[in-house]
């Protein structure tokens, strides 16, 4: 059995060689992993991030959407419908559900303990209104927005994302997106060999690396925030 699995290696090492000085990338079709991310953004994000809380705390999920916090003891979403920001329907599960807009959120000052908000400030019209509702009603939480290498890699940001995020310290950076940015390769080749029904290498380098391909903010207290118009404007704001 080792013998034959040596000779394997040697003839795929051997084809790999010749492929590669004939000009092509040799990709054997091997069967594809499982990769936790595909099927929950959670799976990923507590790698990175340590979500304690006390029992019995509030925690809001604004946007909860197809993929709701598995944490969360309130979910929120400003349509019940597909749009053109969400493509996949609702989960509902159960929880209390309510129907709002993140610009003017139905709670009092700090009455939530945790505020998750995952892949959704890419989209608001007005960072710095948004911004300072997420602090107004809460004490700490969690942003998760898509860095601008992921939306250009997949070409999936025109007609949808308005803004790409930075965060350093205690500052999210917002800066609008350029027609030529939305665009982004302008091709379909990283996605298909993300989303291939066999193992492509990309899909390691992709989903072992969420934490380049997602800007993870978590912010205690409040944050800074700063934003970059296409019309040379910059606001800036504490959100405390």
């Amino acid at each position: 059995m080792r013998f034959a699995r040596w000779v394997e290696l040697k003839a795929e090492a051997l084809a790999t060689r010749f492929f590669d000085r004939q000009g092509y990338d040799l990709v054997l079709r091997l069967p594809r992993p499982h990769w936790p991310a595909e099927t929950s953004r959670f799976a990923e994000q507590k790698l990175f991030n340590e979500f304690d809380f006390p029992v019995g705390s509030t925690v809001l999920d604004i946007g909860s959407g197809a993929y709701p916090f598995p944490l969360a003891t309130i979910l929120m979403d400003r349509f019940l419908e597909t749009t053109r920001h969400r493509s996949e329907e609702i989960k509902l599960d159960g929880r209390p559900f309510l129907l709002g807009d993140i610009d003017h959120l139905p709670f009092a000052d700090k009455a939530i303990d945790f505020v998750y908000c995952s892949h959704l400030l890419e989209h608001v019209d007005n960072p710095l209104q948004t911004c300072a509702e997420i602090v107004r009603v809460g004490k700490r939480g969690y942003i998760e927005t898509p860095t601008l290498a992921k939306d250009m890699l997949f070409s999936w940001a025109k007609g949808m994302h308005k803004w790409h995020l930075v965060s350093i310290a205690h500052r999210l950076i917002f800066f609008e997106y350029t027609e030529r940015q939305l665009e982004g390769i302008r091709s379909d080749t990283w996605s298909r060999a993300i989303f291939a029904d066999y193992h492509h290498p990309m899909q390691d380098v992709f989903y072992n690396n969420p934490d380049l391909f997602n800007v993870m903010f978590s912010w205690d207290g409040g944050f800074d925030c700063t934003v970059y118009h296409l019309d040379g404007r910059i606001e800036q704001a504490s959100a405390r």
